[in-house]
């Protein structure tokens, strides 16, 4: 049978599907009868239960399975003899005009678009790049050396200062009102760590064992606690204790204490030094990717299916619910968040994932078994356990798709990048990482 497909508007598309009546009887009384052997209802045995019966106690649903299951068909069958792609669920009507012992239905659906991308060799980017220094290894030796620091109590004329740990009783009022959260006893904290806000440690610092202040702090306007938030509250802060910090030396012992396998301070170091080199690999990734993606779109031409945008929509509102369901919201399932707040992260996320689709097909870009496995065995690289990290991966095929998916940008980009116009910056290794 011929199908003929209307054209609606850009993508959207109407077939019109007819269905043979006797088909669907035929069905419907077959699903019945299979149901009678087996069904089971007051005053009958099982498979005894009268056709007449089972008919009109289940008939109608029946029917609706059929409907259903028989349009869905005669769709899928249209849809792949006219060769479409079609995005997203059709629309299903009753159509009128059916020819006899016929019933017709109006399918209404989107078809996904054709991607034209331009001339890459036109476009010009900027990559980052950037090196792990020694500068670099020594800080993170310092975290670590800090992860497992020691504390003395300092003499009671001591006055507290920046790496002392203070014990200290705390009282916090606004309009003289104690506020939630806002009182603790024998509370411990850090001095120039930055656990506290900016006002409570300059109040601390420099205050001895005994003595008691008062100050004003004003909490920021976008304070996570919403009650207290842009408000300012006066504080009285008693100090208890203040000890004082001691760093292990950076020598044989603390390597070992980190599980280094030579356990000297070069193996640590080296150690390190590939840590951060595997971190400062996929921080550039990172950012190089999302500009040669931002290239790779702005050179290409397509319209957008609504239903993949609506879809991609509601799947951000869903994220966003189960986001505030994690930061204990109450009924977070329930949060009326506007579909429209996503609409333009939703377009650029459909609009990229069409045009990465359309290049890996042009150009056979996907994602081999031995790049997948290389891609596993890189992020298992990092954990103490390697092989049950990859077996972790391998033993779910959500996790391989999401690695697939990884795999296949990373070839988009390598792509992308060999046609584009680049040029290279170096930045430091504390910008890269967010430190500046």
């Amino acid at each position: 049978m011929t199908v003929i497909v209307e054209t609606l508007e850009k993508l959207q598309r109407k077939i019109t599907l007819n269905l043979p009546v006797e088909a669907v009887q035929s069905e419907v009384s077959a699903r019945l009868r299979k149901m009678a052997r087996t069904v089971k209802m007051d005053g009958f045995r099982p498979g005894k239960v009268p056709m007449n019966v089972v008919t009109q106690r289940y008939g109608y649903s029946v029917h609706y399975e059929v409907m259903n299951d028989k349009v869905g068909e005669a769709f899928a069958a249209a849809a792949n003899q006219a060769k479409l792609r079609v995005a997203g669920q059709p629309s299903i009507s009753e159509a009128t005009g059916a020819s006899e012992g016929f019933m017709a239905f109006d399918a209404v659906f989107e078809v996904f678009p054709e991607v034209v991308i331009g001339d890459l060799t036109s476009a010009e980017v900027e990559t980052v790049t950037a090196d792990v220094t020694d500068a670099a290894i020594d800080k993170t030796i310092d975290i670590l050396r800090k992860q497992r620091r020691t504390f003395s109590q300092r003499p009671h004329d001591a006055a507290a200062q920046d790496t002392d740990r203070v014990t200290v009783d705390f009282e916090g009022k606004i309009e003289g009102e104690l506020f939630e959260g806002g009182k603790a006893e024998d509370f411990q904290f850090i001095l120039g760590d930055g656990q506290m806000l900016k006002e409570f440690e300059e109040a601390t610092r420099g205050m001895k064992f005994g003595e008691s202040k008062t100050f004003p702090l004003a909490f920021p306007a976008e304070y996570h606690g919403k009650d207290v938030a842009g408000k300012t509250a006066d504080f009285l802060v008693t100090l208890k204790k203040v000890e004082a910090a001691h760093l292990p030396a950076v020598d044989d012992a603390l390597a070992a204490a980190l599980g280094i396998a030579d356990g000297t301070v070069d193996g640590l170091r080296a150690d390190i030094r590939k840590n951060l080199q595997r971190e400062v690999k996929a921080r550039l990734l990172g950012r190089n990717k999302q500009v040669v993606m931002d290239a790779l779109v702005s050179k290409a031409e397509l319209d957008l299916p609504k239903s993949s945008v609506q879809s991609e929509v509601e799947r951000l509102v869903e994220g966003a619910r189960a986001d505030l369901k994690q930061r204990g919201v109450k009924d977070a399932d329930k949060a009326p968040i506007p579909g429209e707040l996503f609409t333009a992260q939703a377009e650029r996320r459909v609009r990229l994932g069409l045009v990465v689709a359309e290049l890996v097909r042009a150009h056979q870009l996907h994602a081999t078994a031995d790049q997948i496995k290389a891609h596993i065995d890189e992020l298992a690289a990092s954990y103490e356990k390697p092989a049950e990290v990859v077996r972790w991966y391998y033993g779910d095929n959500r996790r391989m798709a999401e690695v697939e998916s990884i795999v296949i940008e990373n070839n988009v980009t390598a792509y992308v990048l060999s046609q584009l116009k680049v040029s290279e910056k170096a930045i430091s290794f504390d910008e890269l990482m967010g430190q500046n």
